[in-house]
């Protein structure tokens, strides 16, 4: 499954790897893996799609539609993986594809506990204090009271060094009366992706409840 995977431009398709820079002079580039899985999404022999950067002049003659290459071969490098393809053949070439996106359909397999950034975006976000995840999923689905309260929504999912971060803009509602009567833009926090405080994520019913520690949802 796909963890790093910033939108793609087409919906149906995330984000696997992105060109840095070329290495050598034989076509050769080195590309940033944004998957668990390289190995697999970029097997020799298979077909990756490709997405143009605007303003830069691409392999596909100009164009700024997709485009597919085929992987000749591949091999890891400090982290990242050096790739050859068949459709590039020199280092003017492979400069050409510097900061080019690759993508390709999500698996979605929600067995190990991971989503999507684009799963997550837009869920309604409620919150049962800090509480256990036993404590959480009474109160979600249970009718332990007090029942959880409905505080925002999911507007994007941010990357830090150690983990994810929710964006949640704060409803209405919850928000402090003086930003509401000056007409600032609403307010925002950001709550760690991790179990601990996220204990349940709830595809099917469009939300996720959250057991922040005090003050968290109070900070800026």
């Amino acid at each position: 499954m796909t963890k790093h995977d910033n939108s793609a431009d087409d919906l149906n398709y995330v984000q696997i790897g992105r060109v840095v820079k070329p290495h050598g002079v034989r076509g050769e580039f080195v590309v940033e893996p944004t998957t668990d899985d390289p190995d697999g999404r970029f097997a020799v022999g298979s077909v990756v799609k490709a997405m143009p950067v605007g303003g830069r002049q691409r392999r596909n003659g100009g164009s700024q539609e997709p485009f597919t290459l085929t992987v000749a071969s591949v091999r890891g490098h400090q982290g990242r993986i050096i790739m050859k393809t068949e459709e590039i053949r020199d280092r003017n070439a492979a400069e050409s594809l510097r900061g080019v996106r690759f993508v390709a359909e999500p698996v979605i397999d929600h067995s190990d506990d991971e989503f999507y950034d684009f799963e997550l975006e837009g869920l309604h976000v409620l919150t049962v204090g800090p509480v256990s995840a036993e404590e959480a999923h009474a109160r979600a689905y249970e009718g332990a009271q007090p029942e959880p309260e409905d505080i925002g929504i999911v507007k994007n999912v941010l990357r830090g060094p150690a983990q994810r971060l929710l964006e949640v803009e704060i409803a209405s509602d919850n928000a402090e009366s003086a930003d509401a009567e000056s007409g600032d833009a609403p307010r925002t926090v950001l709550i760690p992706f991790v179990q601990a405080i996220v204990p349940i994520v709830d595809i099917d019913n469009e939300a996720i409840v959250v057991a922040p520690p005090e003050g968290l949802l109070d900070l800026p």
